[in-house]
C-alpha cells in the first residue's frame, strides 16, 4: 500500500503563506502529498501581532504537524526564516522524516543590514523606482504594524529554539542566499556546525537575498528541495555535501 506523505511549510516573521507559495505550488504540482502552510498567530496579509507570542507560534506549528501526522505515514517539514527555527524545533522534539531550512534566522535579524535595505529603498524612491524594489513591495504594508512586543517575542523564539539544534538527527537540507543581509549567509555555517544530523546538505544561492523562495534562484531551489525530499538516503553513507549555486 502506498504511503501517504505530508509536508508542513512554515513561513517567516511578519510574513505568511505568500512567502513560500512558489515552493508549495512546485511540490503540489509534482506530488500527491498533503501540503499544509498554516498562518501563525497574528500573521498573514493583515498583521495583528499585538497579542501574539512565541509560544502561540510554536503551538500553531505543533498542532499543524500533529494534524498531518494523524493522516500521513511520513511528514517533511520546511521552514523559512523564523519558520526555519520553528521547523528545527519540531524536528528536535517530534518525529519527522526530512527537514528543510531556508534562510533560517538562527540569530536575530540583522538590523544593521535592515538599515542598508531601507537606504536602498530610499535611493530607489529618489530614482522613481520604489515600486520596482522587491523588498519594499514585500514589506511596505508592514511598516508601523509590528509592535515592539512582537519583535521581543521573535527574539524569545530564537533564544528558545536554538538550544534544540544539537538534538536534530533528521536528514536536513540548508539553503541560504549569498545576498541575504537580514540573515547573513554565515548563519548557514552555524546551523551546519550545531545540527547533529549525519546527513546534511548545505547550498548557497548566489543570486538570492532573504526572500529566497521568491528570488531569481527559486526554480533551482525548488528542484533541489524536491530532489532532497524524494531521494533515497543510505544510512550507511550519510554524506555531507556543501555547494554553491
Amino acid at each position: 500500500m502506498k504511503k501517504v506523505i505530508g509536508c508542513l511549510i512554515i513561513h517567516g516573521f511578519t510574513g505568511g503563506p505568500h512567502e513560500v507559495e512558489p515552493l508549495r505550488a512546485y511540490l503540489s504540482k509534482r506530488t500527491d502529498w498533503k501540503i499544509e502552510v498554516p498562518v501563525l498567530k497574528g500573521h498573514g496579509k493583515e498583521l495583528n501581532l499585538e497579542d501574539a507570542s512565541h509560544e502561540l507560534w510554536l503551538e500553531d506549528a505543533r498542532i499543524a504537524l500533529e494534524n498531518l501526522r494523524k493522516n500521513c505515514d511520513k511528514v517533511y517539514v520546511i521552514g523559512f526564516s523564523m519558520g526555519g527555527m520553528i521547523a528545527a524545533y519540531l524536528a528536535a522534539t517530534q518525529k519527522i522524516e526530512r527537514l528543510v531550512l531556508l534562510a533560517t534566522a538562527r540569530r536575530y535579524l540583522s538590523f544593521k543590514y535592515l538599515s542598508f535595505y531601507i537606504a536602498e529603498m530610499i535611493g530607489d524612491g529618489f530614482k522613481g523606482k520604489l515600486n520596482e524594489n522587491d523588498l519594499f513591495l514585500h514589506y511596505k504594508s508592514k511598516f508601523g504594524d509590528v509592535p515592539l512586543k512582537a519583535n521581543i517575542e521573535f527574539m524569545k523564539l530564537v533564544n528558545r529554539t536554538k538550544q534544540y539544534l544539537k538534538d536534530i538527527t533528521t536528514p536536513v537540507f540548508i539553503a541560504q542566499g549569498h545576498k541575504d543581509e537580514m540573515v547573513p549567509y554565515k548563519a548557514a555555517y552555524y546551523l551546519d556546525e550545531e545540527i547533529s544530523s549525519e546527513h546534511k546538505e548545505v547550498v548557497f544561492f548566489e543570486q538570492s537575498d532573504h526572500l529566497i523562495c521568491l528570488g531569481e534562484d527559486s526554480d533551482v531551489l525548488n528542484k533541489m528541495i524536491y530532489d532532497f525530499l524524494t531521494q533515497e538516503i543510505c544510512e550507511e553513507t550519510n554524506q555531507i555535501e556543501k555547494s554553491t549555486i
